[in-house]
Formats: structure tokens, C-alpha cells, sequence
């Protein structure tokens, strides 16, 4: 057969084809069996040449660190540190190295003196390149001479793809005791098998370092360091709770607390009392109980700065802001419960606290508390008004009688224009006393010509036996008495003035001062009165009123309720219309009789004012005289028997004869007896015997007046 021709072209491109197929795969052989071949006579060549260099040509230039089981670093210098008993694992660089590259690698231990050797060397080689003409030193000898059996190193190398690293496993055996740390070099073999040399300076060096181990056992550890914290917290706690409680509050507390703050006090009363060495001890104590517990941390941690950070966040939280919050508030209770523990360290730093306490007593002085004078006491009440148990009136009590030092007589003194006085001259007659009696005061200035002229004291109690028909001078009155005019100057304190109040003089002092304005020769001025009530008024912070007063306030001149009752004694004066003229006094005791014995004549019944209009008609008073010689004359007979009457009769002065009974029985009764009450009750007129005072009756619906003798009567038709 023959085959059809083919054209130039076609050729080339099958030939290029087969060609580069060939050179790829022709490619991938040479290089598997370079890599397979090399490598088996590698291991080979290793294997035959035993440890030295020229076989195969693997080399071992470097070395570090790759991880370790224990703690292990590398330092600034290069120097790899490991701990003892640990196993780490190295990484070796190198060229052509393979898995039994480990018998190449040594270690041999440098001591002091080999050190010192080879830096005296190379300052001599330094020195001689320093002097000499070629520049050329010899190198320090770094033969290593024996071998160290503290590293143990493994048998096999994990080398990488390349053959430029390689990863062995060391065993580091424990060091000597006294021994803190020991220092290796790494020793490879040297050229042509000339022995072992040591790998360069610090890059070949490996460190091991004792291991650190640990104080205590790990659960020891955290016990102990529970318990400091408890310990540091309860020392920060009482130096804030005990040292706050002085011991002037201490006292107060004993005497005046509550059956439990009495019994706690009692307990660290002893021990506060020595501030200075209860303080020193409490100070002594947290500062030891931080400390060890931060190097118990250390221990426990293993660094430093972690030691730093958790015993900080511990003592902070724990040993400083729970402790005082606690303590703060309830600084009495806790320091009464840990008063044992604290005695206990008092005197476990007795040797060191107590002389550094006594020479704080020498420098500082005998410590005596948290002592108040009266603005900082009265300021301290007013703050602590919303919490503590006193009412208003009770801290204006506080605050006034604390305030009464720095107040003056002239400050809560009335007016001399606003005072109340009488004139020597005056005569105590029925229009004078009543003006007395409705001003409402007891002590009553008498002055001469001028008011500020005031030469006596008038008592109400005085005009007791004077009568005032009698008119008497009150001159007469008060020379009798002579009472003392107490004098005081206007600067006079009022804690002074109370003083001289309670001694029993006098309840009343004229406040006076020198005057020397003008040219004129100086003066006693008076300014006005200041009494007893006065004083008691600014000590209590309130106004004191009584049923006579007419002002609330002698300095504001504020009345009293205009409704408030007070006596009219206008109504008791002498009436020229009155056929029957009596005193005044016994107007008003024929009124106040029959106000308050009478029921009918009660105020629930008729107003005290219409009741003084009807005594004062014209014909309600009577008087009737007793004829000798016309003893059985009608008029001398009020009441007879069987015979209804419509008057009620008020016997003010004199005697009458009552004959009542079946029996006639006869007796005699005087001024303030009355009959007649039915008839002011009754719908239907009745005869009316003697009643007592003390018969009720119902309200009478209207009052009439007839005829009276020596009496009142009241009828009703």
C-alpha cells in the first residue's frame, strides 16, 4: 500500500508537537529520580560517614525556639531560657539536612571560668588586630570538649521538604539544688572531622532556668486568699466605721441610744478611746494582709502583672468599696462583733504600732472628738430636719434656747408707746379698776408727770381688799407695797436677763440706755418693758396667749379673734336712770350668779349682754324696807301660799322668812338664795315654794318684769 503524500507544513507541526510532549515528560523524570537518588544517597552518604560534616555535606548553622511544655522564651541576646524538667522542641536550620542530621548536633555545658577564658581571649585577639600590621587575629578556641547528659535529644529529626529545617525534641533533666540556672552551647562537628566546635555566640546558647514553683498548694492558696480579702476588707471597713466614731459620740450614744447601740458602745467605748494605736494597728494590719495577698497571687498566677491587676480589681472591690459602704452605715454593729479580731491584731502589731502610736499622742495631742458650738449645732439640726424625730416645735425650742445668748432685751421688748401704764395720781375707783382689769396684765407701770418717767410697780393682786367705792389713791396702794423697779440696759443678754428673772424678783424690768446724743449731759432713756413671757416666748419660738391678752405680738401689734370673749365691765358702772343704786361689785356678782347657778339664765339661753341690759332696767333693782310697826303690811309678804305668782326673785341683800310644809315649818335665808324658778318655765302660773338651785328647768319662752323687793324677779305671764 502506499500512503498519499503529505505536504511540508503538516510534517513540521506533528514533529513540533511530539517534540515538546517528549521534552515535558523527559522533564518530570530527570526530576523525581534526582530527588529520589539524591535523597537515598544522602542518607547514604550520612549513614556510612557517621558524624562528620563531610558526609553527605549537611550543615547545621542555627537554631530557635519552637514550643515547649513549661515556660520558655527567647531573650533580647538571642539566648534561648527553658525550665527544668520540661521537653522543647528546637528548630535547626541548616543546608542538606535530613532525619538523621540529630547525630550532628551536641551540647556542652559553659561555666564561669570558660567564660572568662574566651572573653580574655578575644580582648587579646582584639588587642592584637589593634597593633598589628596585617590586620589578621586568630580566633578563639570554641572546641567543645565534653558533652553534657542534662539535654537529652531526640532521635529524629522532622526535617522539611528542602532540607533547610529541621525539628527536634530535647528533654531538659532538673537542675543541681544549688544551682538557680545553667548555661549550654550547641556544638556541631568541624571541618574535615576535626571535632566538635561551638555554633557562634549567642544564637547557639540555650538557658535553663529553675522552675519556679509554687509557695503552697493550689487550694491552700485560695483559701488563704479568701481569707485575706475577708481580712483586708473588714481592716478597711473598721478604720472607716471605729475612726468615725469619735469618742464624744461614743458617749452620747451610751447614754441616750437604744438598749442595743448602748451594749455596742459599751464594747468599743475601751478600744476607741486609744485612737492613735487602735488606728496604727488597723493601718498596719491592711497594709500586711494586701501585700500578702497580692505575692500569693503572684504565685498563684505566675506573672507579675496579672498578679498587679487582680489583686488590685480584689481589694478595690472587695477589701475597699463593699467593706466601707457597709460600714459606713452600719460602722457601730460591725465593730462591736469583730471587736475579738481586732484586739487580737492589736496586739499581734503591738511591737510596732504602740510606739508609733505614742509618739502620734506626743506630736498630736489628746484626741477629744467632734465638739459643736451653738451656729453649728443649730445649722446641724436644720440639715438633719427631714431625717431625725423632732417635730417643728420642738427644733424652734432647740434653736430658740440655743440662740437666747446671742439676743438682746432690746430685741423682744415692747414699746414704751405700746405700754399699758397708770399715773400716780390716779384714784382706784369702779371706772379705774375695771380699766385695769379689762387691759389684761398683772404688772401694771405707774409713772409720774411723764411716761418715761416710771416710779413704781402696780400688782393686780394688790387691789384685793380695795374696795372701790372707797376711792382710794393709788399712791396708797403702792407705797404700802413698795414693790422694787427693776432697771435693765437695752444691751442685756437674754440667757442674763432669764437669770434675773429666776431669782424671783421680779417678772417685770424697764430696758433702758444711755443717751448722750446732743450736747447736753447724758441720760437714762427708757425704751420699753420686757417680762418673763417675753423670754419664754423666744426661748419656745411662739407667741403665748392668754384669755386677756389683746395681742398676739407686742413688737407687730397684731390682735387677738375680735370674737374671742372678753369681760365688759362698762355695763357694772353706776347708771343715773337706776332707782336703786348698788356698787358695781355687786352688779357684776348678781350677774356672774346667775350666769352660771341659774340654768335659765346660762349663756346657752341668753347671751351674757342682754342678760347685764335686763339687770340694768330701771325696775328689775328694788329695795324694799322692813316696817316696825306695820309688821303684817302686805308688801313685806313675797310669796303666800295658795296663791300663783309670775316672778322669779334674787335676794341680793338682807333676810327673808320662808314658812313652807304642811308642819309650817320656818327658816331664814340670806343674799344669793332665789324661788321661783317654775314660774319662768311653767305654761300655766303655780304657787312656788322655796326651790334649790339645782332644779332644771325647761328654757322660758319670754321674760317680763313686775315688782321687786330687795331682789330680782323675772315673771312670765
Amino acid at each position: 500500500m502506499t500512503s498519499a503524500p503529505r505536504s511540508p507544513s503538516s510534517e513540521t507541526n506533528m514533529a513540533t508537537e511530539w517534540s515538546g510532549q517528549q521534552g515535558y515528560i523527559l522533564t518530570v523524570i530527570i526530576f523525581l529520580w534526582s530527588a529520589v537518588g539524591g535523597r537515598s544517597e544522602t542518607a547514604a552518604a550520612a549513614a556510612a560517614a557517621g558524624p562528620g560534616r563531610g558526609g553527605g555535606g549537611s550543615q547545621v548553622l542555627g537554631m530557635r525556639l519552637e514550643r515547649s511544655d513549661k515556660p520558655a522564651s527567647t531573650n533580647d541576646d538571642g539566648v534561648i531560657q527553658v525550665t527544668e524538667e520540661s521537653t522543647v522542641q528546637l528548630r535547626f536550620y541548616g543546608v542538606q539536612l535530613h532525619s538523621g542530621a540529630w547525630t550532628q548536633i551536641r551540647f556542652t555545658e559553659l561555666t564561669d571560668g570558660g567564660d572568662e577564658a574566651a572573653a580574655a581571649a578575644e580582648e587579646e585577639a582584639a588587642a592584637a588586630a589593634a597593633r598589628g600590621g596585617s590586620g589578621m587575629m586568630e580566633a578563639p578556641d570554641r572546641t567543645c570538649v565534653d558533652f553534657t547528659k542534662d539535654i537529652s535529644i531526640g532521635t529524629f529529626m522532622n526535617v522539611s521538604n528542602r532540607g533547610t529545617s529541621g525539628v527536634i525534641t530535647l528533654n531538659i533533666k532538673p537542675l543541681r539544688k544549688s544551682e538557680p540556672q545553667k548555661e549550654y552551647a550547641l556544638c556541631t562537628p568541624g571541618d574535615g572531622g576535626a571535632g566538635w566546635v561551638q555554633l557562634g555566640d549567642s544564637d547557639g546558647r540555650l538557658l535553663v532556668l529553675e522552675e519556679k514553683k509554687s509557695l503552697l498548694p493550689v487550694w491552700l492558696q485560695a483559701i488563704l486568699i479568701s481569707c485575706l480579702l475577708v481580712l483586708s476588707g473588714m481592716f478597711s471597713g473598721l478604720n472607716l466605721g471605729l475612726m468615725a466614731l469619735d469618742p464624744m459620740e461614743l458617749r452620747i450614744v451610751q447614754s441616750c441610744g437604744t438598749d442595743k447601740e448602748k451594749k455596742y458602745a459599751r464594747k468599743i467605748e475601751p478600744i476607741r478611746s486609744k485612737g492613735n494605736y487602735l488606728l496604727c494597728s488597723l493601718l498596719l494590719g491592711n497594709v500586711l494582709v494586701n501585700t500578702t495577698l497580692t505575692i500569693l497571687l503572684d504565685d498563684l498566677i505566675g506573672s507579675g502583672l496579672g498578679a498587679v491587676v487582680a489583686s488590685t480589681i480584689g481589694i478595690v472591690i472587695f477589701g475597699e468599696i463593699v467593706p466601707q459602704a457597709l460600714c459606713s452605715r452600719h460602722g457601730l454593729a460591725v465593730g462591736a462583733n469583730t471587736i475579738m479580731v481586732t484586739k487580737l491584731f492589736m496586739l499581734l502589731t503591738f511591737p510596732l504600732s504602740f510606739p508609733v502610736s505614742k509618739l502620734l499622742d506626743v506630736l498630736l495631742g489628746q484626741e477629744i472628738g467632734t465638739v459643736y458650738n451653738r451656729e453649728k449645732l443649730v445649722g446641724m439640726l436644720k440639715v438633719t430636719e427631714p431625717y431625725n424625730d423632732l417635730v417643728k416645735e420642738e427644733l424652734n425650742m432647740i434653736q430658740g434656747a440655743l440662740e437666747l445668748r446671742t439676743k438682746t432685751v432690746e430685741d423682744v421688748m415692747t414699746p414704751l408707746g405700746n405700754c399699758f401704764m397708770i399715773q400716780a395720781d390716779a384714784v382706784l375707783d369702779f371706772n379705774t379698776m375695771s380699766e385695769i382689769m379689762e387691759s389684761g396684765y398683772t404688772r401694771i407701770p405707774v409713772y409720774d408727770d411723764e411716761r418715761s418717767n416710771i416710779v413704781d410697780i402696780l400688782y393686780v393682786k394688790d387691789l384685793a381688799f380695795v374696795d372701790p367705792d372707797d376711792c382710794t389713791t393709788l399712791k396708797t396702794i403702792t407705797k404700802f407695797y413698795n414693790h422694787p423697779v427693776h432697771f435693765v440696759f437695752h444691751d442685756t443678754k437674754l440667757d442674763a436677763m432669764l437669770e434675773e428673772f429666776k431669782k424671783g424678783k421680779s417678772h417685770l424690768a424697764i430696758v433702758q440706755k444711755v443717751n448722750n446724743e446732743g450736747e447736753g449731759d447724758p441720760f437714762y432713756e427708757v425704751l420699753g418693758l420686757v417680762t418673763l413671757e417675753d423670754v419664754i416666748e423666744e426661748i419656745i419660738k411662739s407667741e403665748i396667749l392668754d384669755e386677756s391678752d389683746l395681742y398676739t405680738d407686742n413688737r407687730n401689734r397684731k390682735k387677738v379673734d375680735p370674737n374671742k370673749n372678753k369681760p365688759d365691765f362698762s355695763a357694772f358702772k353706776h347708771d343715773a336712770d337706776s332707782k336703786v343704786k348698788i356698787s358695781p361689785q355687786l352688779m357684776l356678782a348678781a350677774h356672774r350668779f346667775l350666769a352660771t347657778e341659774v340654768s335659765l339664765f346660762s349663756p346657752f339661753q341668753i347671751t351674757e349682754k342682754v342678760l347685764l341690759r335686763v339687770l340694768r332696767h330701771p325696775d328689775v333693782i328694788q329695795e324694799l324696807k322692813f316696817n316696825e310697826n306695820d309688821k303684817r303690811s302686805p308688801q313685806h309678804f313675797l310669796y303666800q301660799r295658795g296663791k300663783p305668782v309670775d316672778y322669779f326673785i334674787l335676794i341680793l341683800q338682807g333676810r327673808v322668812e320662808v314658812e313652807a310644809g304642811n308642819e309650817n315649818m320656818k327658816f331664814e335665808t340670806g343674799p344669793f338664795s332665789y324661788y321661783g324658778v317654775m314660774a319662768l318655765s311653767s305654761a300655766s302660773l303655780a304657787v312656788t315654794p322655796p326651790l334649790s338651785p339645782s332644779v332644771a328647768s325647761p328654757p322660758p319662752r319670754r321674760l317680763s318684769l313686775k315688782r321687786f323687793s330687795l331682789f330680782s324677779r323675772f315673771p312670765e305671764p
